[in-house]
């Protein structure tokens, strides 16, 4: 895959895809077809746009203020490669990654995919989950609904065990 990744969109400065201020990647694609998606135009897997993973992380670098990178989707673990690389990137400048999934944690774990336990390894924190219509709750901080959960991949990776964010209700 090398460079490029298919995105349905950018928002160069949001306050609700993770903490802090972050550059939000909207990849393209998407199998899960949760009914009442709040992206469904980013689900045919040959719609959107290509991007260079290079260009991304110029743009990202223009703003001091960023705190992170958020890549949502689609399903960003469709591109595992490629982001996996801009993660790296933006490690090296001091910003986080947070990742958001159809999947469940361990769902991608099973699947045993090199680009995607790499992608997992350079995330910090990852929101999980399909999303549930029966379960949309709009008061919930970072998800649409209540069986998303948001999984702190240091703690998990230092501990061995799942470690949901603590001071997220």
């Amino acid at each position: 895959m090398g460079s490029n990744v298919r995105i349905c969109g950018i928002e160069p400065e949001s306050i609700v895809d993770g903490k802090g201020l972050r550059y939000v990647i909207f990849t393209q694609g998407c199998r899960h077809q949760c009914p009442g998606c709040h992206n469904p135009q980013s689900h045919p897997l040959d719609g959107g746009k290509s991007a260079d993973i290079y260009n991304l992380f110029e743009e990202i670098c223009e703003n001091p203020l960023l705190t992170g990178v958020t890549f949502s989707g689609g399903e960003p673990f469709y591109q595992a490669e490629p982001l996996s690389k801009l993660a790296r990137m933006v490690h090296i400048m001091g910003l986080d990654i947070t990742t958001y999934t159809g999947y469940l944690y361990e769902e991608l774990v099973a699947m045993r995919d090199f680009h995607i336990n790499v992608l997992l390894e350079q995330t910090d924190t990852l929101i999980d989950g399909p999303f549930v219509l029966a379960e949309k709750d709009l008061t919930l901080v970072f998800r649409g609904s209540r069986n998303q959960r948001i999984i702190d991949m240091n703690e998990t990776r230092r501990s061995g065990k799942l470690m949901l964010e603590k001071q997220v209700s």
